[in-house]
């Protein structure tokens, strides 16, 4: 907030015409207070008298807005801290509102995603996965064991045999260990993804479909081809490792190629492109296997896009109030913090603020 901003914010306040967002930008300012020194200034006046007009100022319009019934609006909570932060000393001032802006902030904190997948068989049944878990069950004439991965271990199967099954993850969730297909190939997924598969590959090709976000490690076989398929990519491996990124609340499917190679409709990528089907870039592949290692990586990314990987793994819905910041985010942040500690960080990098009220984050203007 520039100076001529607060200064017309403190006159609304002092006016009497504060509104919620007001009162929130005029405490956030406080809580990026780094110069006491910044009050010494004409513009603003004697400390102590600003100090004291904003308390009694703040004082009239709780006691207007009052509710008969008790119950304290949003802006009265805003307000009340205001008064409370404003009477005591400016030294000590900051870390007191910082504490106090946490709280009133964040009302309450959300717990990350934890790994946790459901596999579901070709006759309906369905297996919730989660680490310590230990099984073996039949699919035909194929054997699947359940410990430290998924593994598929194909017997002698006719091709009339064969059957489906799905690996799906919810929001919030990912996969605890690794499908590994009868091929020996290799699939991770992340929040809200899906992938479906035959329980023994026949014939020339190796064909799955998927939904959501993938990263594959393929075992290569020059004789059949391995084959992903989304809703609009169909990706060919050529021995490799790659992520596949095919939400569809994003623009476009993305697909990453870490090693190897891959055709992704027919268009040949070398390590470190990437291709939304349609033309191909170069990209910093680390940022798109980051969720497998446990992290989110965001580079020069905008809050939009941030947020609705947030809400995959948080489960929140995301609200959006006033002029919202078009500037690019770049950080590395562990998937397993709380999200208050996610969205600290961002408030941290640049003008963007968050309120967190049950299930529900908004962002508000810088």
């Amino acid at each position: 907030m520039t100076k001529e901003e607060f200064l017309k914010l403190i006159q609304r306040i002092k006016e009497g015409h504060a509104s919620d967002q007001d009162i929130f930008l005029y405490l956030n300012w406080f809580s990026n207070f780094q110069n006491v020194g910044e009050w010494d200034d004409a513009a603003f006046g004697n400390v102590e008298e600003i100090k004291q007009l904003m308390e009694n100022r703040i004082n009239q319009q709780i006691d207007a807005r009052s509710p008969k019934n008790g119950a304290w609006p949003l802006w009265s909570k805003y307000a009340a801290a205001a008064c409370i932060l404003l009477s005591i000393s400016i030294g000590g001032y900051y870390l007191a509102r910082k504490d106090q802006f946490t709280q009133t902030a964040y009302k309450n904190d959300i717990a990350p995603g934890h790994n946790r997948a459901t596999l579901t068989l070709a006759d309906g049944q369905k297996i919730v996965l989660s680490k310590g878990l230990s099984q073996k069950l039949a699919q035909g004439t194929t054997t699947v064991q359940i410990d430290d991965g998924i593994t598929y271990i194909a017997g002698k199967t006719a091709a009339a045999a064969i059957t489906f099954n799905t690996l799906a993850t919810g929001t919030g969730e990912q996969s605890p260990y690794p499908l590994i297909l009868p091929d020996g190939s290799k699939v991770w997924l992340n929040a809200q993804s899906s992938i479906t598969f035959p329980t023994a590959f026949t014939g020339k090709e190796r064909i799955v479909k998927m939904t959501g976000e993938a990263l594959f490690e393929v075992a290569h076989n020059a004789a059949h081809s391995f084959i992903v398929k989304t809703e609009t990519q169909t990706i060919e491996d050529i021995g490799t490792t790659f992520d596949v990124n095919a939400y569809t609340d994003e623009p476009a499917t993305q697909t990453t190629l870490i090693e190897g190679k891959v055709k992704v409709n027919n268009m040949l990528l070398e390590p470190g492109q990437q291709s939304d089907g349609r033309q191909v870039k170069t990209v910093n592949t680390n940022r798109y296997v980051a969720w497998r290692n446990g992290d989110f990586y965001f580079e020069n990314d905008n809050i939009r896009d941030i947020m609705r990987e947030l809400a995959r793994w948080y489960n929140i819905e995301v609200d959006y109030s006033g002029k919202i910041t078009r500037e690019g985010f770049t950080a590395r942040i562990s998937r397993t913090k709380n999200i208050s500690a996610i969205l600290h960080i961002l408030e941290n990098t640049k003008g963007v603020h968050f309120i967190i009220d049950g299930k529900r984050v908004t962002v508000l203007e810088q």
